[in-house]
């Protein structure tokens, strides 16, 4: 779970990080003279593929993968031939295209040892990696936590300059309207010249005070704001990273997700309110959320059945809300295992199509959820299927 919160902590997008580490990916290969490199990450179901050399792979489940076994070991982890191993020999990539035989893969380790994915490479045929090239390849690995790290406070520092540029906005507005009249009392005074009467000008001056009291007002407001800005940083708050409208969102999903769900023969729907597609919201954490209640529709649900996404963008008075559901066709739940879900008690079990479960998918979403100020809510018909609702209250411009 601490490895998954680690992970989650970075706020990725595994189908843009491609350029970021192509170079990396490639140099792996070079250095070690194999075929094939992968930069994979690992979270609950699924190993994404952020950049590649030599194959073109975006993800597989975990549980196919060969990197799951490097991500529990301190050092490395290798084989040398995998069509001899009971663990890999009958699994696609072995008996078919690319018919890889070798492997060695290196942890990506944070800074606090979390392993979070694994820097592999891989060839059709048998290799020995002297010690020189295995310390390059570990170098190699520090270099991808390390532009991981860049990518992160890179975010952050876009995300603060757009708060800056909406803040600028908003004062620009606010203060274009007292301007004005300001502006404009005094011109209907030079404009009257001797005309003028002392009681006119009286309350013209009054009405200018009041203007210039509303700008200095305004200026107290911001000042205060600021120092709770300080505050709120001083006490870690996270702030979000990007914004996404419901149409990036929904297509981000597909992108994401389509393929699990083809690769299972389930229908994979995303659906969203036309009425507010287009209005911007914080990302922040929303695709570690959605990800993980649609890998867990998908493991749930059989072949040909349906796994349908429902977003949404609640614009009220009090709190902006996205509401996101996430609903299958597939196995169910029983109350006690609604209740274990929502007590973050529940264990695994395996999928409709025998795949494996690690158990921390869904505690992971309660706790990003709460962490959001959400509310998750699940209901559920046993052998008809699972709606998992999510509620976040967002922040709008």
């Amino acid at each position: 779970m601490e490895r998954l919160l680690s992970l989650a902590d970075f706020d990725l997008d595994y189908a843009d990080l491609h350029e970021t580490f192509k170079d990396l990916a490639k140099l792996a290969a070079k250095v070690t003279g194999t075929s094939i490199s992968l930069v994979n990450l690992i979270d609950s179901l699924t190993q994404w593929t952020i950049s590649n050399y030599g194959l073109d792979l975006d993800q597989m489940l975990r549980e196919d993968s060969v990197c799951q076994y490097t991500i529990m070991e301190a050092e490395h982890f290798e084989v040398l031939d995998l069509s001899a191993d009971n663990r890999f020999k009958d699994k696609d990539y072995v008996t078919g295209n690319p018919n890889v035989r070798y492997y060695y893969g290196v942890p990506l380790k944070t800074s606090n040892g979390l392993q979070i994915g694994a820097l592999c490479v891989l060839d059709k045929e048998q290799k020995t990696l002297d010690p020189e090239k295995i310390e390059l390849i570990k170098i190699i690995a520090d270099e991808i936590v390390g532009r991981l790290k860049t990518h992160k406070v890179l975010e952050n520092l876009r995300s603060k300059l757009n708060e800056a540029k909406q803040t600028q906005k908003k004062v620009a507005h606010d203060i274009r309207g007292p301007l004005g009249g300001i502006v404009g009392l005094a011109q209907i005074i030079k404009d009257q010249g001797d005309d003028n009467q002392m009681d006119e000008v009286l309350e013209f001056i009054n009405l200018i005070h009041k203007s210039g009291n509303s700008i200095l007002d305004l200026a107290e407001e911001i000042l205060e704001s600021h120092k709770e800005k300080k505050s709120l940083n001083a006490a870690n708050v996270v702030t979000d990273n990007s914004r996404f409208n419901l149409t990036m969102f929904k297509d981000k999903l597909l992108r994401l997700y389509e393929p699990q769900a083809k690769h299972k023969h389930v229908n994979f729907i995303v659906n969203t309110s036309a009425l507010t597609e287009n209005v911007a919201f914080s990302k922040n954490k929303l695709l570690q959320i959605t990800g993980n209640l649609i890998s867990n529709a998908i493991k749930f649900t059989p072949a040909r059945g349906t796994v349908t996404v429902d977003l949404k963008l609640a614009i009220t008075l009090e709190v902006p809300t996205l509401q996101i559901a996430v609903s299958d066709t597939g196995v169910g739940l029983n109350a006690e295992s609604i209740e274990a879900v929502m007590s973050g008690n529940a264990s695994s079990t395996g999928g409709t199509g025998g795949e494996q479960g690690f158990g921390f998918g869904l505690a992971l979403v309660r706790h990003l959820v709460e962490s959001l100020g959400g509310v998750m809510s699940i209901s559920s018909d046993v052998g008809k299927g699972t709606t998992f609702e999510v509620n976040l209250p967002q922040n709008i411009y």
